[in-house]
């Protein structure tokens, strides 16, 4: 028979073990300074100035400005994950 001293130690040593396995906190995927290179990125698209590779077509996809901020952060050497892509 189960009292209700032992069923709370139980419920405690359980409560214990969950919080001691919660994931590690997570580092910065990106470093501070790339926030400002692709904040300079979209604002060179939205004044209509960025312009992309090789063909020199005319920016004015969001994710395309922030692809290349992030790329030229890259050629820089700043903390940034490789790119999924490649």
């Amino acid at each position: 028979m189960v009292t209700k001293k032992t069923a709370k130690k139980a419920t405690k040593k359980k409560a214990a073990a969950k919080r001691k396995s919660t994931k590690k906190k997570s580092t910065r995927k990106y470093g501070k300074s790339v926030g400002k290179n692709v904040e300079r990125e979209m604002r060179e698209m939205k004044q209509g100035k960025l312009k992309s590779g090789r063909s020199g077509k005319k920016v004015t996809s969001r994710k395309q400005a922030i692809a290349i901020g992030l790329s030229e952060a890259r050629k820089e050497g700043k903390k940034v994950p490789k790119n999924p892509n490649r």
